[in-house]
């Protein structure tokens, strides 16, 4: 799966040039990708598609209703607050992968609400743990869904090799 949302991502790098899934499941054939992987990729998109638009849609609401009735599920995360993960996500996404995550946070290059769609792509991605190169692959789709590009920096990280590393 992660391979087909690579090529997606590599192919389609700016979120709103991507096909609709119909024409993106036949150019994902044709490419020659295994009809289960497209399968699974799809509706993984499918997925982060609805928590783009779900965040995006939160924001517009969110400030029209703040101005009429402020209630606490409304308000933006403090900076005080601390995020506790469930037992279901430290086992599936294992120590490494969540110390990414916190990591991205506290450098401030990812929000609390692409954090949570982050997770919540993580969730629902195979794997016991999910692998922190296939957790990468989820920060940069989660970006490339919101049409942003992380900066140079962020980027680099997501995209670079640590094997490759020599050491000083």
């Amino acid at each position: 799966m992660f391979e087909v949302l690579v090529y997606v991502y590599e192919n389609y790098w700016q979120g709103d040039a991507c096909p609709e899934l119909t024409r993106l499941s036949r150019k994902l054939t044709a490419v020659g990708f295994d009809a289960e992987e497209i399968q699974a990729a799809l509706v993984w998109l499918d997925g982060l598609n609805m928590a783009a638009q779900g965040a995006r849609g939160n924001r517009a609401a969110s400030a029209a209703t703040n101005a009429i009735v402020n209630t606490a599920s409304m308000q933006p995360q403090s900076a005080s607050s601390l995020r506790v993960y469930s037992v279901a996500e430290q086992m599936h996404l294992g120590a490494q992968s969540l110390g990414f995550v916190s990591f991205l946070e506290s450098s401030g290059v990812l929000p609390p609400p692409m954090r949570e769609i982050v997770m919540d792509r993580a969730m629902a991605a195979p794997g016991d743990p999910v692998t922190l190169d296939d957790l990468k692959i989820i920060v940069l789709m989660v970006y490339w869904s919101f049409g942003e590009e992380p900066d140079a920096l962020v980027l680099d990280e997501l995209c670079d090799d640590a094997q490759c590393r020599v050491a000083h």
